[in-house]
């Protein structure tokens, strides 16, 4: 039996409701039977309002009986991440010190998605603050893996993938700082893109100059991906880092082509960093795919040697300008690994940070020359697969110890601070039947190009 939810692409349903095929009340409470259904068992979905969600409904049905001009995504369902503020919805950002807290207005990309006709019903899970790639708050508890609950989501978006890939919502938004979107997706098998630097701007800002986190789509399938960034993308006055392009140019369907394409393949960056050997299995046969459908393909990487340190320092001095007080006024209110994060923050010098921006700046210029040669760059979204859901992080690698939180996702963040568009793509699953993504990097800019890109290697694996 067909189930519109988890078989129907986002497309789809927003045309289903716009031809009156559907109804928005019907859509909606088709997608709360499935979340009744998959929720209790995952924990993707939280702060749920199904009142408010067929009140919401019902007035995107109205909108089209009365002849009103509607938006692209008009009449869908849609949970925020919970670090994303909705105007008079209950935003915790997975902190017991905001757990009561209700925000008075909508940041920009919620703003942009309520505009666009999405319906929202509830908020998805994040770990604290969304420090960590494994979602669980002592708020809500642990979001669960739909492939196999006994293992981590992921994180930070770990509940936006969670619910995409178990049908309770047809897309999702999310942010990246060092994998947020990528990991996640990897881990549930879902399409998750960290776009260029610039492309979806983000307001309000406590620094508007501060560029490593960035938000973005995530979705089941590329071509669902490029509507929901079509809604994200584009410039806005408040955002003085926002590329120029209108965010139209990704409306359109997407397809492309793989012949010819010059690929960099590349399972640990020269030895950067440790890889699961189950990764490097499902990478490699990603590889194979490219060359299958005519790409040419070579073991080659850029030097990013200097993405460990640039990385950390900006990370620590990022979270201590933003957290240090809280902390400060509230030091048993927050988890272990970021307490200890913000604290490291505090022993930075100015000469830190700017050697970490010259260092951005020698690993952007890198991927410049790099991209002269190449047109994308594979390698592994991350180093792991799925790991058990009561772990806080993996402890190894190939038996190889991780020391602290972030030594297993280097294969995301250090693309993180060169500034390029980077995307998750499902790709096969390891030999015990966990999600395992390979992740694509295109040049700064080139986000509708590397989006073709995935579309061709998605048709090429069905």
């Amino acid at each position: 039996m067909t189930d519109l939810t988890v078989d129907s692409t986002a497309r789809e349903m927003v045309a289903a409701v716009a031809d009156r095929g559907i109804s928005a009340r019907e859509l909606m409470d088709l997608h709360l039977a499935r979340i009744a259904e998959r929720n209790p068992g995952l924990n993707a979905i939280v702060s749920l309002d199904e009142e408010r969600a067929r009140t919401g409904a019902t007035e995107a049905d109205e909108a089209l009986t009365s002849g009103d001009e509607v938006g692209p995504l008009h009449g869908l369902p849609f949970a925020f991440k919970d670090t994303h503020a909705v105007g008079g919805w209950r935003t915790t950002y997975g902190s017991p010190l905001f757990a009561d807290h209700v925000p008075e207005n909508d940041e920009l990309v919620v703003e942009r998605v309520r505009r666009a006709g999405a319906v929202t019903i509830g908020k998805t899970n994040v770990p604290e603050f969304a420090a960590g790639s494994h979602t669980f708050n002592t708020i809500f508890g642990t979001t669960l893996n739909p492939v196999d609950p006994r293992f981590s989501a992921g994180g930070s978006s770990g509940g936006a993938a969670c619910a995409l890939a178990s049908g309770m919502v047809p897309l999702a938004e999310g942010s990246d700082m060092g994998g947020s979107l990528r990991n996640p997706a990897s881990f549930c098998g879902v399409v998750g893109m960290r776009p260029s630097l610039g492309r979806v701007p983000e307001w309000p800002q406590r620094n508007h100059w501060e560029t490593t986190s960035v938000a973005g789509p995530m979705a089941r399938n590329v071509g669902d991906l490029a509507l929901l960034l079509s809604v994200l993308a584009g410039p806005d006055p408040r955002a003085p880092m926002a590329l120029g392009d209108p965010g139209s140019v990704f409306a359109s369907p997407v397809a492309g082509s793989l012949s010819g394409l010059r690929v960099a393949l590349s399972i640990d960056l020269g030895g950067a960093f440790e890889v699961d050997d189950r990764v490097a299995a499902v990478v490699e046969e990603g590889g194979r795919t490219f060359t299958a459908n005519g790409s040419h393909v070579t073991g080659a990487h850029p030097d990013l040697s200097l993405a460990d340190d640039t990385f950390r320092t900006l990370r620590a001095w990022h979270f201590q300008a933003k957290f240090g007080k809280l902390l400060a006024d509230n030091p048993h209110s927050f988890k272990q690994s970021l307490a200890d994060n913000i604290r490291l923050g505090q022993g930075l010098t100015g000469a830190d940070i700017a050697r970490a921006y010259a260092q951005r700046t020698s690993l952007a210029e890198a991927m410049r020359l790099f991209f002269e040669q190449y047109d994308v760059l594979v390698l592994p979204v991350s180093q792991v697969p799925p790991f058990p859901a009561d772990q806080e992080f993996p402890s190894d690698i190939n038996g190889k110890p991780m020391e602290t939180y972030l030594d297993w996702m280097k294969s995301a963040y250090f693309i993180t601070v060169t500034g390029c568009p980077a995307i998750s793509l499902p790709t096969g699953d390891t030999v015990d039947g966990l999600p395992v993504g390979i992740q694509i990097v295109a040049p700064h800019g080139a986000d509708r190009r590397l989006l073709e890109i995935a579309a061709a290697v998605e048709g090429a694996d069905r």
